[in-house]
C-alpha cells in the first residue's frame, strides 16, 4: 500500500453516512458517546455503532489515522484478529484509533462499502477510506500493514495523536506523558504540513543539544517528510530502475520508507555503501542512518541494518 492510496481516485467518501447519526438508540453498556469504551485502563480501541460511525472514525480521522475492524461474531477465528489489532494499537499508543464495528448490526455501511468477506480491516485517513487487508492474518503481518498505514499518514501530513478512549473506572488518572513544550513548535510545523520549518525548529533544539535522541528523531522524520514532499512516488522509482545515479537512488529510498517498504529502503542504500566510493559513499551511508533515526534504535529493522551497515563498512 502506498501513500498514493489515500488520495486516489475512487476512494470511497464516507460523509453521506453522517445522517445516520442524528438519532442513535440507546444500547446497554455504551458511554454517553454511544461507543463503548473497552477495558477498564486507558485504550485506543473503540466500538462503534452504524450511528457512532461518522463521528467516531471519519471525524477523527481528520486528525489521525483510524483503523476499522469490520467484524461479525458469528466468524468465531475472527477473535485472533480482533485481539492482534488490539495489542498492535495499545502498542502504538495513539499513532492510530482502532475502532470496531460489528457488520450485523450496521446493513448501511455494509452497502455503502460494498462489503465482500469478514473480517475485512480498513484504513480512514482525512475522511478517506481504503482497504488494508481481508481475513485473519498473523500478527507480524497485521504489524506490517499497520507500519505501511503510518508512513502514508505521515507522507499525507496526518500526525496527530489518538487520545485514550478509556479510563480507570475509579477515576483514578493514568500516567500519561505530557508533551515535551520544547517540540511544540516543531509539532505544530508538522500538523500544518510545514515539513522544512519543522526541520528548522528541530535545528535550533539540536544547537543547543547535538546529543538530544528525540530532537534527532524528530529532526530525520521531518526531514525525510520534506524530501518526500517534492517527489512523485512512482517516478522516483521508475527513476532509480532506469539510472544508476546517486540523488535517483536516495529518492527512490525515501519513497520506499515512506510506503513502508522499511527493509527495502536500507537494502537500497546498504547497497550503495558496498559499492559506490568516497563523497558518494559517505553520502549514502549518512542518509541510511538518517532513516535508522526516523523508526529508532530499538526497531529489529535497525537493530539488523546496523549490523550490515558495520559489516560493509568494515
Amino acid at each position: 500500500m502506498s501513500s498514493s492510496s489515500f488520495s486516489r481516485a475512487g476512494a470511497i467518501d464516507l460523509s453521506a453516512l453522517a445522517a445516520r447519526a442524528k438519532t442513535p438508540p440507546a444500547v446497554p453498556g455504551r458511554g454517553s458517546g454511544g461507543a463503548a469504551r473497552l477495558g477498564s485502563g486507558s485504550s485506543y480501541v473503540l466500538e462503534v455503532t452504524e450511528q457512532t460511525f461518522e463521528a467516531e472514525t471519519i471525524r477523527r480521522s481528520l486528525k489521525h489515522p483510524v483503523v476499522v475492524e469490520l467484524y461479525s461474531p458469528r466468524v468465531a477465528s475472527g477473535q485472533q484478529l480482533s485481539d492482534a489489532l488490539a495489542a498492535i494499537a495499545n502498542a502504538a499508543g495513539g499513532k492510530f484509533l482502532l475502532a470496531r464495528l460489528n457488520i450485523d448490526t450496521a446493513p448501511g455501511i455494509v452497502q455503502a462499502l460494498q462489503l465482500e468477506a469478514v473480517p475485512t480491516v480498513l484504513a480512514l485517513i482525512g475522511g478517506r477510506v481504503a482497504p488494508l487487508f481481508q481475513g485473519v492474518l498473523p500478527q507480524a503481518e497485521v504489524q506490517a500493514a499497520i507500519d505501511q498505514l503510518l508512513a502514508a499518514a505521515l507522507s499525507n501530513g496526518i500526525v496527530g495523536r489518538a487520545e485514550p478512549v478509556g479510563g480507570p473506572a475509579t477515576g483514578e488518572v493514568d500516567d500519561e506523558p505530557v508533551a515535551d513544550p520544547r517540540f511544540a513548535a516543531a509539532d505544530e510545523a508538522l500538523e500544518r504540513g510545514d515539513f522544512a520549518g519543522a526541520v528548522e525548529e528541530f535545528d535550533q533544539l539540536l544547537a543547543l543539544d547535538p546529543n538530544d535522541a528525540e530532537a534527532k528523531a524528530g529532526r530525520a522524520q521531518a526531514g525525510l517528510f520534506a524530501r518526500a514532499a517534492a517527489l512523485d512516488p512512482q517516478a522516483a522509482i521508475a527513476a532509480a530502475a532506469s539510472s544508476d545515479a546517486l540523488a535517483a537512488q536516495l529518492d527512490a529510498a525515501d519513497v520506499e520508507m515512506l510506503s513502508g517498504l522499511v527493509e527495502e529502503a536500507f537494502g537500497r542504500l546498504l547497497g550503495l555503501v558496498r559499492t559506490r566510493a568516497g563523497a558518494e559513499r559517505d553520502t549514502a551511508r549518512v542518509r541510511l542512518l538518517e532513516l535508522f533515526e526516523t523508526l529508532g534504535n530499538t526497531d529489529d529493522r535497525v537493530l539488523k541494518g546496523r549490523r550490515q551497515l558495520m559489516a560493509a563498512l568494515f
